[in-house]
Formats: structure tokens, C-alpha cells, sequence
């Protein structure tokens, strides 16, 4: 089935309100659906808050899953997509700060007080076009401020992952922290260890993942969740970079400055490099007594061991630290690569993650010294080497070998890229030339 188009899917929403009321419940949409409608934004998706209890809505609704039944919410899979119906409740007390011990259900007076921001308390009739706020969301919404419902203190520790939400919604939407909130939110900052590292994460993912993230970054250091979560991003502070490679500043101003300058659509992985490549200098920082150059010996190859370890903490996917291991670990090399042979120059090329590398290094130069010289080869060998595979079908394989007498063993991958070496560089270009040259090899 075809994605349904935000129309397709408000239109089934509005369906679904009906059903609830034709039963004799009252229903309407809630949360981040009215909000962004009433910014003037298609809903990405659409969630209903009602009377109804978990055992009605599953008789109405035989085919949804009760995902949450304790605390109300079914989910609905229709026309191609995913509706969570839930029943207004009031939650009991939270001792972990992560989710009530009890609920009950209630009125959505009453279930309006209980979510994080009023910007998302408010619920809309979908048949009589009519926005109930019970909290004062619209008023916020006008004036774009983000406000938590209530006393600010209590509502995140209520769960305290609201405290990244804020800092989320402050990026996605552009709003302002309304004050209050804000002192809540720094007040709050060290209990954010009641979270786990995998719900901690995900939020994170989408403040980066935000065009706006520069200012996720800064509020995400301001109020000190940044240091309970990824505490080495703060070492970067303070941290001296030699001023004729790098006049913006230190490694902080410069990691700053880079995310300012990656594209907006940028992907995880990168992202993620561009956070960690230089993670490792405050550790491998020297200065030199006689001359005071600052030098960063190995800060890539201890910056790809600390980046593993960082993303592990933070139950990364081995996909993604792989991906980032790898950038951290070769963005020094691209400082070399108008010196490397043409058959290394195109392994180093022919890697999965050399494009997300380019951008890196993009934004690295132009966060720094501005040399755009070794991006600008790269491209130009990019069109050169685009009329054949960067890495072509091997002229030989093992196979060959082994009828030339050659035993099975290392010998034989040795032989492999050697070959393969000269295919690249255009020494050898055929089955035949490539056998004959194996068979004139000292001591085969």
C-alpha cells in the first residue's frame, strides 16, 4: 500500500474521531498533531485522545494493538498508517523519573495537565474546526515560547527526558525556553542519569539531525544536559589550536563552527564525525618548549578508539560506529592524498564512507584555514576516474594462481594486490599481461 498523503491521513483521523463519538465517546486530536496544524505545518501523523477505556477501544477497534493498555493507548494500523488512540488520564506519582506508577483515567482537563509543554496540551475537534486549550498553548504558540504545563520542576521530574525535549522543540520549532522553564530545565540537568542511554540518544539524534542543530548544541551545553550525556564535547573548551591553521579559535569554536557549516540534510554518521573528529586533542595536545607549536600527535588514531567507546555508551549501532570509527580515524589522510600513488589514491577513494569524508573535510578546511586545494583534486580525480569503475574487475584470481603451481596461502593475496596495484595504475590491463607478469616473478 502507498503512503497516504497528510490529507489521506487526516481524513482518516477524522473517520476515527467519528466512529469514537457514533459509540458515544468523546474524541479529538491531541498533542503535536494540533500544534504543528496550527503553525500552519502538515501533521506527520495524528494522535486521538478519548473517554473511551482500552476495553472499548479494542472492541471498537478489533485489529489495533493495546501497546500500552496501564496506561490507555492502543495503536491502529489503517490505510497505510499508524494511529495511537489513548484514554485521558491523570498519572500517579513517578519515583524513577522515566513513568507514573499508576494512572486513572480521567477528563481531558485533567489529561491536559499532565503532558510536558503547552504547546502540546492542546486537543482539537476535528468536526467543528474548534481548538480546546486548557492550558494556554495557543497564546505560547503565538509567541513562540515553549512553556512546561504547570510547575516547571515537577513536570520533568515527572520523566526527566523532557528536559532534551525541551531543548528539541526549542530547535525544531525556533521557539524560546520561556524563563521559568529554563531554570527548571538547569535545575533538572543532573538527574537526566535516571534516562536510558538509548532513549537519551534518540533525542539527541534529532536535535543533530535538525537543520537548526547549532542552536541544539548550544542549549544542549548551556544547561548542562551536554555534560551528563557526552562530557567530552566540553573538554574541547580551552583547548589551543595552532592560530596559523586554525584563527577561529579552539577545538570547541571549531567543532561549533563546522556543524554551522555541514549541509542541512546531513546524515547521522557524518554528523557524529564532525562532533568526534577532534575529540582526542585535548588528550594528545603537546607544545613544543623551544618554539610553543602546538602539535596533536595521533589525535585521529586515538580519536576513532574514543569515538567507538563514546558511541558504545550511547548504544550507537555497529553500522554507525563503524561508519564513524572510520571518518574520525582517515580525516588526517586527506591532507596527503595529492601525494598518494594512483592505485592508493583510488582504494582510499573506492571507501563506503569517502563521500560523507569529503564533507567533513569540507567543512573542516572551511572552518579553519579555508585550503580548499586537496577537496578541489578530489573532485577533479572523481571526474577523472568516473569513465570506469574506480575499482574494476579483477584482471586474475586465486584460481589462476593456483594453476600457475602457486600453493594456497598468504603468498597468494599478496600476489592479488600487487596485480590489482598495477591494474590501477594502468600497468597492467589484461588477463594475459597480468598471468605473464606472475610467471616472470622471482621465485614463483
Amino acid at each position: 500500500m502507498n503512503t497516504p498523503t497528510p490529507e489521506e491521513m487526516r481524513l482518516e483521523a477524522t473517520r476515527l474521531v467519528r466512529v469514537l463519538r457514533e459509540a458515544g465517546f468523546t474524541a479529538y486530536f491531541a498533542g503535536g498533531c494540533v500544534r504543528d496544524a496550527l503553525r500552519g505545518h502538515k501533521p506527520k501523523d495524528y494522535d486521538i485522545a478519548t473517554n473511551a477505556i482500552p476495553a472499548q477501544l479494542i472492541s471498537l477497534f478489533p485489529r489495533a494493538h493495546s501497546v500500552g493498555a496501564h496506561f490507555g493507548v492502543i495503536v491502529l494500523r489503517s490505510k497505510g498508517a499508524t494511529y495511537e488512540i489513548a484514554t485521558f488520564r491523570t498519572d500517579g506519582s513517578y519515583s524513577d523519573g522515566r513513568r507514573p506508577e499508576t494512572v486513572t483515567f480521567s477528563t481531558p482537563q485533567e489529561d491536559a495537565q499532565r503532558r510536558d509543554f503547552t504547546i502540546n496540551g492542546l486537543f482539537y475537534d476535528p468536526e467543528t474546526d474548534g481548538v480546546i486549550d486548557f492550558v494556554g498553548g495557543q497564546e505560547d504558540l503565538r509567541a513562540g515560547l515553549l512553556r512546561a504545563i504547570g510547575e516547571p520542576v515537577a513536570r520533568f521530574r515527572e520523566d526527566y527526558l523532557r528536559l532534551l525535549r525541551a531543548v528539541r522543540f526549542a530547535t525544531s520549532l525556533g521557539f524560546e525556553i520561556e524563563p521559568v522553564t529554563w531554570q527548571a530545565v538547569q535545575t533538572c540537568a543532573p538527574q537526566l542519569g535516571c534516562i536510558s542511554q538509548e532513549r537519551i540518544r534518540d533525542e539527541f539524534n534529532r536535535i543533530l539531525l535538525h537543520p537548526n542543530r547549532v542552536r541544539g548544541f548550544d542549549l544542549l551545553v548551556e544547561s548542562g544536559l551536554m555534560a551528563q550525556f557526552l562530557p567530552e564535547i566540553l573538554d574541547l573548551r580551552g583547548c589551543e589550536q595552532p592560530p596559523e591553521w586554525h584563527p577561529e579559535g579552539d577545538v570547541f569554536v571549531h567543532t561549533r563552527l563546522m556543524l554551522s557549516l555541514v549541509q542541512a540534510e546531513a546524515s547521522l554518521p557524518l554528523l557524529l564525525s564532525i562532533l568526534l573528529h577532534d575529540i582526542a586533542k585535548p588528550a594528545t595536545q603537546t607544545r613544543d618548549e623551544d618554539t610553543g607549536r602546538i602539535r596533536f600527535s595521533g589525535h585521529d588514531a586515538l580519536g576513532a578508539t574514543m569515538a567507538g567507546n563514546i558511541l558504545r555508551r550511547l548504544r550507537y549501532s555497529n553500522d554507525v560506529i563503524d561508519e564513524v570509527i572510520e571518518m574520525v580515524a582517515c580525516h588526517m589522510r586527506f591532507m596527503n592524498v595529492q601525494d598518494m600513488r594512483v592505485a592508493k589514491l583510488k582504494r582510499f577513494m573506492a571507501r563506503p564512507t569517502f563521500q560523507e569524508e569529503m564533507e567533513l573535510h569540507r567543512v573542516d578546511c572551511a572552518s579553519s584555514n579555508g585550503l580548499t586545494d586537496n577537496y578541489d583534486f578530489l573532485r577533479s580525480k572523481e571526474e577523472e576516474f568516473s569513465r570506469a569503475p574506480i575499482i574494476p574487475e579483477p584482471l586474475i584470481n586465486g584460481r589462476d594462481l593456483l594453476s600457475l603451481g602457486i600453493p594456497p596461502g598468504p603468498k597468494i593475496g599478496e600476489i592479488l594486490t600487487a596485480v590489482q596495484t598495477l591494474q590501477l595504475e594502468g600497468a597492467l590491463t589484461s588477463h594475459d599481461e597480468a598471468m605473464e607478469w606472475v610467471r616472470q616473478q622471482p621465485g614463483l
